[in-house]
């Protein structure tokens, strides 16, 4: 007589094989003994493979060339133009100039200005915001910016702020990464 583990094992080597007969050699002969006899043998079948689909329902590939003479899209400098205006109005419409609250104000208004631009999903772009607060008492300052860049594909924004007691300057580059 054949153990409980022994019969696991044989079903699963029987699946293992394909289509079997549900009752083991040894189970038929006694099942013949005992009178009762049966002409016919039931059997089992089964797929070891997984289902076969069709090509349609398989998952494409996209490639995509990343080797690109230019950008796609140009970055777009009115829009831009517009946030320097609008981030540097809110920020320092009433604002007293005061050596650290703008030293702090510059860190701010750069990450707000840099977000901001992101949200334009500008793809390959690399961005770089430069801000310059400083004190306005009767006295003029000349600031230059020199960079080393494709005319046909990076540019800049610039936008000069005044109120009664400082100015700001903002200048955004926008780089296109090849």
């Amino acid at each position: 007589m054949m153990t409980d583990v022994a019969k696991d094992r044989e079903t699963r080597s029987s699946k293992k094989r394909g289509s079997e007969s549900s009752l083991s050699s040894h189970e038929f002969q006694q099942k013949e003994l005992h009178g009762h006899t049966k002409n016919s043998l039931s059997t089992v079948s089964y797929m070891d493979e997984p289902s076969q689909r069709d090509d349609a329902s398989r998952l494409t590939v996209q490639m995509e060339n990343t080797y690109q003479l230019g950008p796609t899209k140009h970055f777009p400098v009115v829009t831009v133009d517009h946030i320097l205006k609008d981030v540097l109005t809110n920020y320092l419409q009433e604002e007293e100039y005061e050596p650290e609250l703008c030293r702090q104000m510059t860190k701010t208004i750069s990450e707000v200005i840099k977000a901001q631009i992101k949200d334009l999903m500008l793809p390959r772009y690399k961005l770089i915001v430069i801000i310059h607060i400083g004190q306005l008492n009767s006295q003029s300052i000349h600031i230059g910016s020199r960079c080393l860049w494709d005319p046909t594909s990076d540019t800049f924004s610039s936008y000069v702020f005044r109120n009664s007691s400082l100015f700001a300057l903002a200048n955004v580059y926008a780089v296109y990464f090849e």
